[in-house]
């Protein structure tokens, strides 16, 4: 037994260790709206480097096609989330994207949102999180399978453009976020 676990990704240390991660950035952005703007900026540029390095680090494992797997994360949550951080950061949850498919063909900047690009992570780290908690093996290695995959397709560079944005406001405003944090 100890063996079989040895040798499987579900256990295996990074995994483990994106598993805490994840959870707490989803607790973290969860509760958003009960912190005050400098305590949620501060704790975001340190925690989604976290966040990005474990999800980097996940296994790489053969998801079955064939599995269903059931979503926990709503819209409903997402938009709680979205809500929670754009009221929150105000003006300083817009952005000028510099990544995004359309902008070799745009003549005008691309505005996008902090609150989207994370509550977009939250999406995904959500979902493995919940099918990670029912302890069924098959449907622990499909998440990763998927976490891993939505993390090069997607979120990872989602994480990348908040935490660029978010990187400016804390450090570019620290005296204006810390002044209204002793406020």
């Amino acid at each position: 037994m100890e063996k079989e676990k040895e040798n499987n990704p579900i256990y295996e240390r990074n995994t483990l260790e994106f598993v805490t991660v994840a959870l707490e950035f989803c607790s973290f952005v969860e509760t958003a709206g009960q912190r005050d703007l400098y305590e949620f900026v501060d704790k975001s540029v340190k925690m989604l480097p976290l966040l990005y390095l474990k999800a980097s680090l996940l296994p790489d494992v053969e998801a079955d096609d064939e599995a269903e797997l059931e979503f926990s994360v709503t819209e409903d949550m997402y938009e709680s989330v979205r809500n929670q951080i754009a009221n929150l950061l105000g003006d300083k949850d817009t952005y000028l994207e510099t990544f995004h498919p359309d902008m070799q063909y745009s003549d005008a900047p691309i505005a996008a949102f902090i609150s989207e690009n994370l509550a977009d992570v939250y999406q995904d780290t959500g979902n493995f999180i919940s099918l990670f908690r029912q302890g069924n093996e098959e449907v622990m290695q499909n998440a990763i399978a998927l976490c891993r995959t939505n993390f090069r397709e997607y979120w990872g560079q989602q994480l990348l453009n908040a935490l660029k944005a978010l990187h400016a406001v804390r450090y570019d405003d620290e005296e204006n976020l810390e002044k209204n944090n002793n406020e």
